[in-house]
């Protein structure tokens, strides 16, 4: 065998290219700073500083962090997050523990480990719910060493195959379920209590430990959840970084005959996608990739660009600050964090306007063109946020190199990219104002505070102290203390506090429909809001109900239009006509009016027909005509389908030939999507045709054969 001959001068310029390409593929991809040093790369809008809680090694890949009613901190490690499931199954719970009141946490205990894919934990009774899909289950250290000694699945079922979409964001609200977003994944769930299961196609989860209570939320929320004072949900999902919940989902559901055009539930309320403003380059991958991609769009002759950076594409961590260290005029801020541009974003909150029943998302005066924080470390990944007992904005940073899943990422340039790199890192920051000076430590031992104590602490300025006093009221169940809540609610000027006792006092069982009566009076729009729902369950609050769509704030005349709807039809129908009279023009109140069976009968029809709403024609009068017939149709009930083509028959509506055609076309496609129309029928309405008055009135005729009567309703 002859031996190779080796040439010294191509070996050479050999051991020379690739030295340049080591040198190039280094400069791709900077390196991690110490924690010190990645602080200053911090550049905040406004006065504020970061000051490092816990870095490594007490804390590695942190994605989240609650404080239980000791002010102990547990953080969710994610060391797993876009491994291969070979590599899944090392996620942990970390207790860190501040023993030297400096601010720093200086201990760190490994509460429960080998977690597969968890992301969130809350507490409840001396332990902790922790979502790890596919469950949500509950660990309990029971002998104080604080390692978790106990475990029990408490449900089952949860969609496991995509790190980015599954059940996570653990929030307890005031009306006292706890809320969990799903992505919308299908999965089929379970309680350990019960045999029967729930699909989770398209929703959330919400569940009620204290009455083993689950069901499904609105969604599809990602990952951060915000829920205000008042109940409402905003939820973070990459591009789309602030959602609003507009309608619960269980309004929605009770009408299985909804339109496509009537079935959203929430709505992006940001007025400034989607833009945000960060201070890294784009990484060569995103660059080179958007590159490829905006080609391939250009060769398609599509109307789409994709952007590289400047663009929101990893929203996550929503929180609502309800914390009293920041400067009043940030209280009822929502701080998300974009893991891609190395930044916090802030969205104030401004109230509905005109009949909107949402609300809008802005930035502060000092953001119009820069973010609340943004680093130029681009190892920085804000993955999360927590309010602290102290008031401050906890900011959980994963601190990783690369942030995304290799699926989404081509091959080729995966090469040189170590997606562990960074996983052995991890760093938790307080947010404070400047002038804040030096961190005195709170005193929390709320596990021992009598009730009384904890009545009191549900007017603290401060919500979490008065959501972790309420959480421990529930959980203890004393109806001792109905007396206080009853004087609370009565007599306290914060109508946040208000707002508690209320849900307390349901929670213990003891809510009243002379109370819900006076917290319909209340003076606070969301205290009238909670109330509206509130009075779902008492009828004697019926008469009062029905004028709450008058209500001054569009809020609580909204949440009155759909807790109409679960009242008898008769009682309810001239209420909700009034709504459509009133606010009609609105697609939201449209759909709210249709959710329910009152709201989408004939015999509404017919009451706006006698108030001559049909007199003059409008483009919402034929959709709202086009979708209440849609559902009569999708009902197939034969005396409401005959009722409908008596009405359209009608003066008023015979001549309104737009009104007329857009309920003939709803009324045949929701027939057409009516499981229980047979194959002759469905042959009959697809050749109908509505393109002109003799076609309208021909379909007619045709559908009366088919289906109705002749007679007036």
């Amino acid at each position: 065998m002859k031996k190779a001959r080796i040439n010294p001068s191509r070996c050479l310029l050999f051991l020379a290219v690739t030295a340049v390409a080591s040198c190039t593929t280094k400069s791709r991809y900077p390196g991690p700073l110490p924690a010190e040093e990645s602080m200053k790369t911090f550049h905040f809008a406004d006065d504020f500083k970061a000051e490092i809680f816990a870095t490594e090694p007490l804390v590695a890949d942190p994605v989240s962090m609650t404080f239980d009613e000791a002010g102990n901190a547990y953080v969710v490690e994610m060391p797993d997050a876009n491994m291969e499931d070979s590599a899944k199954g090392k996620c942990r719970i970390v207790l860190l523990k501040d023993t030297n009141g400096d601010g720093r946490a200086d201990k760190s205990v490994i509460f429960a480990d080998r977690l597969n894919e968890a992301t969130s934990v809350l507490p409840w009774k001396g332990g902790l719910f922790v979502a790890a899909a596919p469950t949500i289950s509950y660990f309990k250290d029971t002998d104080g060493d604080g390692k978790a000694d106990s475990k029990k699945i408490v449900f089952s079922g949860f969609f496991k195959n995509n790190d980015e979409a599954q059940i996570t964001s653990l929030t307890f609200g005031v009306d006292n379920w706890i809320y969990a977003n799903n992505d919308g994944q299908a999965g089929k769930v379970r309680s350990a209590s019960d045999t029967a299961s729930l699909s989770m196609q398209g929703a959330d989860f919400r569940f009620r430990p204290d009455r083993d209570q689950f069901e499904l939320s609105t969604g599809p929320g990602q990952f951060g959840q915000a829920i205000d004072d008042w109940g409402h949900r905003f939820f973070s999902q990459n591009t789309l970084h602030i959602r609003q919940v507009v309608i619960p989902v269980r309004y929605l559901r009770r009408n299985p005959a909804m339109p496509p055009s009537a079935q959203s539930a929430v709505i992006n309320v940001s007025d400034h996608d989607p833009l945000m403003y960060q201070l890294t380059p784009a990484p060569y991958w995103r660059a080179e990739r958007t590159k490829r991609r905006n080609q391939e769009y250009q060769e398609h002759h599509l109307d789409r660009v994709e952007y590289e950076k400047g663009h929101f594409s990893g929203g996550s961590g929503g929180t609502f600050y309800g914390g009293d260290a920041f400067p009043e005029a940030y209280y009822g801020n929502i701080f998300t964090g974009d893991v891609s541009g190395n930044l916090v974003h802030r969205d104030i909150l401004a109230q509905p306007s005109g009949d909107d029943p949402f609300y809008t998302a802005k930035r502060g005066d000092a953001e119009k063109d820069k973010e609340f924080m943004a680093a130029t470390d681009s190892w920085v990944r804000p993955t999360s946020f927590a309010v602290g007992p102290d008031g401050a904005l906890y900011m959980i940073d994963m601190y990783r190199q690369h942030i995304e899943t290799p699926v989404s990422i081509p091959e080729d340039l995966q090469t040189d990219m170590d997606f562990r790199a960074g996983s052995n890192m991890g760093r938790i920051y307080r947010i404070v104002p400047k002038n804040a000076g030096a961190y005195k430590k709170p005193d929390v031992d709320l596990q021992h505070a009598t009730a009384a104590e904890l009545v009191k602490l549900l007017s603290h300025p401060s919500s979490w102290w008065a959501l972790q006093a309420h959480r421990l009221l529930l959980e203890r169940q004393d109806k001792t203390v109905i007396p206080a809540l009853k004087d609370l609610f009565a007599q306290s000027k914060d109508p946040r506090s208000r707002l508690h006792a209320l849900y307390l006092l349901e929670g213990l069982n003891a809510l009243d429909a002379g109370t819900v009566a006076l917290a319909l009076k209340d003076s606070a729009a969301g205290v009238r809001e909670n109330a509206v729902q509130l009075a779902e369950r008492f009828p004697a609050c019926l008469p009062q109900l029905k004028e709450m769509v008058r209500d001054s704030s569009f809020r609580v005349a909204f949440q009155a239009t759909l807790s109409l709807g679960n009242f008898p039809a008769a009682a309810v129908a001239p209420a909700l006509a009034d709504v459509v009279e009133r606010h009609g023009e609105n697609s939201w109140y449209r759909t709210a009016v249709l959710s329910s069976a009152a709201g989408s009968s004939p015999a509404l029809l017919k009451i706006l027909m006698q108030k001559g709403i049909f007199r003059e024609t409008a483009p919402w009068k034929e959709a709202f005509l086009g979708d209440l017939s849609y559902v009569t149709g999708g009902r197939n009930e034969k005396e409401q389908t005959g009722s409908l083509l008596a009405l359209l028959q009608q003066p008023a509506l015979a001549t309104a030939t737009g009104e007329q055609a857009a309920a003939v076309k709803g009324l045949i496609s929701g027939l057409l999507v009516a499981k229980t129309t047979d194959t002759a029928q469905q042959t009959a309405l697809k050749s109908l045709k509505t393109e002109n008055a003799d076609d309208i009135k021909n379909a007619i005729q045709d559908l009366t054969k088919l289906y109705g009567k002749s007679s007036q309703p």
